[in-house]
């Protein structure tokens, strides 16, 4: 008979006690005890960053991670990133970018690009290529998705707070281009965004 540990975690602002196995990995735990889908199985040798999750605000490979290890710990998926049935700013912007293809990296890049925009609010366009770099998109498409990045931060950094989480604006807002060109500041990401605009508009 297998021995079966007592864990007891935070998920997605859940507690949640189970018993499982030693071996049990997180991300099977996720999946298949909890029913939490958007964590998604890739290489399984936690290269392709495709299960990273949140545990204490930190991303972390799910897929080498075993859940005894994450007992005591707070656990967010890409399921716990809405509020009061608002998406994140980050989802938004993920949504309104095309920052997705086949959509299977996607959650994990959402969760990455939530931590990256903790660690630097402001990113510019070569900070957030070198911040996903540790996520690999299948579909090579990374453009959108640096672009995603770009516009999450503008919206988180312009939007209000409230306990502590940015609550998304309603009502539709400018693209992206307009966005970029309407953008006061300055720095390498937010002129190459008003250049792409410019181009947009002569076109």
């Amino acid at each position: 008979m297998v021995d079966r540990h007592r864990i007891e975690l935070v998920v997605n602002g859940e507690t949640e006690t189970q018993e499982v196995e030693p071996r049990r990995l997180l991300v099977d735990f996720l999946r298949e005890d909890l029913g939490l889908l958007g964590a998604h199985i890739g290489c399984e040798h936690g290269v392709c960053g495709t299960c990273t999750v949140l545990m204490n605000g930190e991303t972390i490979r799910s897929c080498i991670t075993f859940a005894v290890q994450a007992d005591g710990q707070e656990i967010t998926t890409v399921e716990g990133l809405a509020s009061n049935g608002k998406f994140h700013p980050v989802q938004e912007a993920f949504w309104e970018k095309q920052g997705l293809q086949c959509g299977y990296c996607t959650p994990a890049m959402m969760l990455r690009t939530v931590e990256i925009l903790r660690e630097n609010p402001s990113p510019t366009r070569d900070q957030v290529r070198e911040g996903i770099a540790s996520q690999l998109c299948r579909c090579t498409g990374y453009q959108y998705i640096i672009d995603a990045v770009l516009e999450a931060a503008r919206t988180m950094s312009a939007g209000a707070e409230t306990d502590g989480k940015v609550l998304v604006k309603q009502g539709a807002g400018p693209s992206s281009a307009e966005a970029a060109a309407q953008t006061q500041g300055s720095g390498p990401a937010l002129e190459e965004e008003a250049e792409d605009a410019s181009r947009q508009k002569e076109s």
